[in-house]
C-alpha cells in the first residue's frame, strides 16, 4: 500500500497540474487562517503559503524545479496582475496628482533608504562586495532587483531571496509599524508599503483599500525605475 501511494505522488509531482494545484490551494488555506485569526500580520497568507509549500516540498524530497513546472503559470500572471495595478491609479488620479510634489519627496528619500541601510548593516557584518550590491536592490520588485543586481556584479539568486524576505516581512508588519509611528493617511501608508515592500507590500495595500493599493503600485514602480537608473551610478561613484 505504501509502494503504490509513493508511486502515485511520484506521477502526481512530475504533473504540472500538481504545482499549480498545490500553490493555490496552499494560498487559499493561507487566506483563510488570516481572515479567522482575524487579520493578524504575522499570518500573512504569502507567508503561510510559502512555508506551506516549502515545507511539503522538503517533506517529498520533490525539486523546485519540477514544483516550478506548474507553478509557473502563477508566475506568469505576475505581468498582467502588474499592468492591472494601472485601474486603482486611474481611479486615484486627481490623488496623485495633488500628491506629486511629496510622493517626490518620499520617493528619494525612501529608495536611498532602502538601499543605504541594506549597504551599510552588510558592510558593518563583513559582507563582501558581491553580498553588498546583492543587497542593494532587496525593496525592488523581483524582477527588476535580479536585472540590477547581475548588471553591478551581485548575485541575482541571493538578491531574489532577499527581494522576497523584504516583502513577506512588510506585508507582515508593515501597517503596524506605520500605525506606531503615526502615518494614518492612506496616501502615505499605501506609497510606502510599495515603496518598501514591493508586489506584497502592494497586495497588502489593495486589501486595505483602493487609495493605498493605488499609491503602493505607483511606488513599486517608481522605485524601480529610480534604483534601476540610480543605483548603477552610485556604485560607480563610489569605486564599487
Amino acid at each position: 500500500m505504501t509502494t503504490d501511494i509513493s508511486d502515485i505522488w511520484v506521477y502526481l509531482a512530475a504533473t504540472p497540474l500538481t504545482g499549480l494545484t498545490i500553490t493555490l490551494g496552499a494560498y487559499l488555506l493561507g487566506r483563510w487562517v488570516f481572515r479567522v485569526s482575524g487579520h493578524i500580520a504575522l499570518l500573512n497568507p504569502v507567508l503561510l503559503a510559502v512555508v506551506m509549500l516549502v515545507g511539503l516540498l522538503s517533506l517529498t524530497g520533490v525539486e523546485y524545479h519540477t514544483y516550478f513546472e506548474g507553478a509557473q503559470f502563477v508566475h506568469f500572471l505576475l505581468g498582467p496582475a502588474t499592468v492591472a495595478l494601472a485601474v486603482p491609479l486611474y481611479r486615484q488620479f486627481d490623488k496623485v496628482r495633488r500628491s506629486v510634489l511629496s510622493l517626490g519627496v518620499a520617493l528619494v528619500a525612501g529608495s536611498v533608504t532602502a538601499v543605504a541601510t541594506a549597504m551599510l548593516i552588510g558592510w558593518a557584518m563583513g559582507a563582501s562586495r558581491d553580498v553588498l550590491v546583492s543587497l542593494a536592490p532587496k525593496s525592488v520588485t523581483t524582477p527588476i532587483a535580479m536585472g540590477i543586481a547581475e548588471l553591478t556584479g551581485g548575485l541575482p539568486s541571493l538578491t531574489a531571496v532577499l527581494v522576497i524576505l523584504t516583502g513577506i516581512l512588510g506585508a507582515a508588519i508593515g501597517t503596524s509599524v506605520l500605525r506606531l509611528v503615526g502615518v494614518v493617511d492612506p496616501r502615505a501608508t499605501g506609497f510606502a508599503l510599495g515603496l518598501a515592500s514591493h508586489g506584497m507590500g502592494t497586495a497588502r495595500a489593495l486589501e486595505l483599500g483602493e487609495t493605498q493599493g493605488a499609491f503602493a503600485g505607483l511606488a513599486m514602480g517608481l522605485n524601480g525605475f529610480l534604483t534601476a537608473v540610480a543605483l548603477p551610478l552610485i556604485l560607480v561613484w563610489l569605486g564599487m
